[in-house]
């Protein structure tokens, strides 16, 4: 929607040019159970990202100061060297700049034997025209729900219809299938439906019991429910003197507090975070691993 004609050389409101740039392609442990199991989840981290949150914690990437560009061959054949090594499914983490690229890569792949799940794994934001066009591409949508209140998806994010945007484009999600699973290695691996994450943010708590209380009005127990504790403060110095409340991590108790409140939404089954979730071992290195043959 930003209009950057991005064949002819412009850049979106993304950072992107027309290539695809990966900055990571390799088996990843830290995402919901049924996604990385034992055996991980093969996710390939692009870079650029269309929704610049202040606090991301893949800052570089999203930046576009990491990556390498590649065509879509070389991502199909990155889907099924992921899959050669046992992953549970090839995950395409901030993906949305790329879909059309994206979506030619997973045909290709799936025609020279690419058989795991396929992961959607976004901010949320996303127009319901793109959802409806990557019905037949992704299996699994793992969609961030990041804010209820329009004031905070303006200061963290500049995008004050984040919320009516992300409920239009989940909805759409959901109502492509409900949650199902298969087995591998006695393990349950989840092959279709939605995950909503909400990271919760310091000195915000009220805004996430809102968001999951927005979330549970509008689909129930539908949907799977991801309640994250994992935030770091991982910005630069001079980003912390215009957002001060963003410079700690989530205590405990508050955390507690949003779990407790969600059990009392009624939603049956989610995904939390125990311990020291919040810890730079979720932020991998942008080497470049896996990107190229």
């Amino acid at each position: 929607m930003c209009g950057a004609l991005r064949g002819e050389g412009q850049r979106g409101a993304c950072g992107a040019e027309a290539g695809l740039t990966v900055a990571r392609a390799a088996l990843h442990f830290w995402e919901e159970p049924p996604l990385s199991g034992t055996a991980g989840s093969g996710a390939v981290f692009f870079s650029h990202c269309p929704l610049r949150c202040v606090y991301c914690q893949n800052a570089d990437i999203a930046a576009g100061k990491a990556g390498i560009e590649i065509d879509e061959d070389r991502l199909a054949d990155i889907c099924l060297e992921l899959q050669a090594q046992g992953a549970l499914n090839v995950n395409f983490v901030t993906p949305t700049h790329y879909s059309l690229a994206i979506m030619l890569a997973v045909a290709a792949a799936r025609e020279r034997g690419l058989f795991v799940p396929v992961v959607w794994n976004t901010s949320g934001y996303e127009r319901v025209e793109t959802v409806r066009a990557l019905a037949d591409t992704a299996d699994v949508w793992l969609a961030d729900f990041k804010y209820a209140d329009e004031w905070l998806a303006q200061r963290y994010s500049n995008a004050p219809d984040y919320p009516e945007v992300a409920l239009a484009a989940i909805g759409e999600m959901a109502a492509l299938g409900a949650p199902a699973f298969d087995e591998v290695d006695g393990q349950p691996r989840m092959t279709k439906g939605v995950i909503v994450r909400h990271l919760v943010l310091p000195g915000a708590l009220d805004q996430s019991k809102r968001a999951l209380e927005m979330l549970f009005d509008r689909f129930g127990n539908d949907v799977m429910y991801s309640i994250m504790n994992q935030y770091t403060p991982v910005m630069v110095p001079s980003a912390l003197e215009c957002f001060p409340e963003l410079g700690s991590r989530v205590p405990d108790g508050e955390y507690d507090q949003l779990l407790d409140f969600a059990d009392s939404l009624g939603i049956e089954d989610y995904f939390w975070q125990e311990g020291p979730a919040a810890q730079e071992s979720f932020i991998p290195e942008w080497d470049g691993t896996g990107v190229l043959a």
